[in-house]
């Protein structure tokens, strides 16, 4: 090849996310750019439901895989806990798939939860029994879809988290991979496998599901471009990756939908006590990472809910403020509108403003907002630290860190350095990354360093422990409120 055409050997990373499907393109110089995004519709049937129609995030995936002209590999990264099931002859979705937002499965979770279930889900899975694991919303589709259960009878049925179905739809190949099936509460953290037991628990025949493969595998070839599948990963674990957070107690924060942090365990999973969520970071040949996972269920998603009460108009607001903030005044917002996660597992926490007076003003309940999001964060981080000890600064990404403001306020929160990379779409490249590799483009210590720091803020005024305990109050005053 001449120079010119070494330059042009690229691999492709599709990011179907929980709003949009991406794409994104990493060149073997280190190039690394966004190609397309397309938006999908949300559905709500019902209150605390959430769903999207997987015909249209399929159709969306191969929007982007029209931008994969000559592409060495590609890799795909998924929702997470986001469940599919369909037709194993025709491919055809029988239900819409459900969101790992979704609570509909509550009452199942609390009678298992009553049962003394959930010691075995801990011991086996490394989870906690909540609605957001995939577990039981599998069993909700078995149960509660005719179709489902007439396919499943004749032996013709296709049940899994979202990876599984394209991956079947792109390539033929029915599979799983091992981030995804860690985050489902069905595999047994130990083995890297489907647990029997665990399946008999939630109602999931454990032969409807897809084998389980490492994050680096021949998924087979996307005939739509003539080029292979080779690699998988949860969205999460592919952030993590694209941070860079190799070594055991690299931390990152993702906040999109929700706020996510991860902090890299090493080769063994670390079991806690404290509310976090063991996981498999990423699987590379015989090599498995393990993390340790503190999520928050509304970040960007508690801005949007603000933002749609005409409390501020465009992302650039979020950065003006002065004075003291929100919570030195008093004021605090719990970022709890769909519950509490790491590390309580409250799904009957109700998001609320505390604090309010006839001076409070919308820029001060949108100031509040923010500062909340930063303050469950640091909530989880502290649980992460006190689990696998945190080493060096904590590196964030997502939406909302194009607000100064957050990532100042965020900084004082943690009482930690906190880096913006200068790429926003670390989960992008980091499923590129991992596509790279598949390729055999290059094993992993090659990888190019394509994100380097935009921002690096120091705290210059950490909380005091009294500030940290105001926020602490507001979340116990929340809990159980929609009991």
């Amino acid at each position: 090849r001449t120079m010119a055409e070494e330059h042009q050997r690229y691999v492709v990373g599709i990011d179907q996310g929980t709003t949009a499907t991406k794409a994104f393109r990493l060149f073997n110089d280190g190039e690394f750019e966004p190609i397309c995004a397309f938006e999908h519709q949300q559905f709500h049937p019902q209150p605390g439901w959430v769903e999207h129609d997987a015909d249209e995030l399929l159709a969306n995936v191969h929007q982007c895989l029209d931008y994969a002209h000559r592409v060495e590999g590609l890799g795909l990264c998924n929702q997470g806990e986001t469940v599919v099931a369909w037709n194993a002859d025709t491919g055809e979705p029988v239900y819409r798939a459900i969101v790992w937002q979704d609570s509909r499965t509550q009452a199942d979770v609390e009678r298992l939860k009553a049962d003394g279930a959930e010691a075995l889900s801990l011991e086996r899975a490394g989870l906690p029994l909540d609605p957001y694991f995939s577990a039981s919303k599998l069993a909700w589709l078995l149960r509660e879809v005719p179709q489902a259960k007439a396919l499943a009878a004749r032996g013709r049925l296709r049940l899994g988290t979202s990876d599984s179905f394209f991956i079947d739809r792109l390539t033929g190949t029915y599979a799983t991979d091992i981030t995804t099936a860690s985050r489902t509460g069905l595999m047994n953290l130990a083995t890297g496998q489907w647990d029997a037991e665990l399946c008999r628990l939630f109602g999931v025949p454990i032969e409807l599901l897809a084998p389980i493969v490492p994050n680096v595998h021949d998924f087979g070839v996307v005939e739509r471009v003539h080029a292979p599948l080779g690699a998988s990963a949860v969205d999460q674990q592919a952030a993590l990756f694209g941070h860079g957070c190799h070594a055991r107690g690299r931390l990152k924060i993702t906040f999109g939908t929700g706020a996510f942090a991860l902090a890299v365990s090493g080769d063994a999973p670390v079991r806690t006590t404290g509310g976090l969520l063991p996981t498999v970071a990423w699987r590379i040949g015989r090599d498995t990472t393990y993390a340790v996972d503190g999520g928050v269920y509304n970040a960007a998603s508690a801005l949007n809910w603000v933002k749609s009460l005409g409390l501020f108009r465009s992302t650039p607001e979020l950065s003006r403020f002065d004075g003291p903030s929100a919570l030195e005044r008093g004021l605090v917002f719990v970022p709890a509108l769909s519950g509490l996660a790491c590390p309580y597992w409250d799904r009957s926490a109700a998001g609320a403003w505390i604090g309010i007076g006839l001076d409070t003003t919308r820029e001060d309940l949108v100031r509040a907002a923010l500062e909340g999001v930063a303050l469950r964060s640091a909530q989880a981080v502290a649980a992460l630290d006190a689990a696998v000890p945190v080493t060096g600064p904590v590196s964030v990404d997502g939406g909302l860190v194009l607000s100064r403001y957050f990532v100042d306020f965020l900084a004082r929160a943690l009482g930690r350095e906190v880096i913006v990379p200068s790429s926003p779409d670390l989960t992008g490249l980091g499923i590129c990354q991992l596509a790279f590799v598949g390729a055999g483009m290059g094993p992993v210590a090659t990888l190019p360093d394509v994100a380097p720091p935009d921002r690096v803020v120091t705290p210059e005024a950490p909380l005091s422990a009294e500030q940290r305990a105001r926020f602490a109050d507001g979340v116990e005053r929340v809990r159980g409120w929609r009991a």
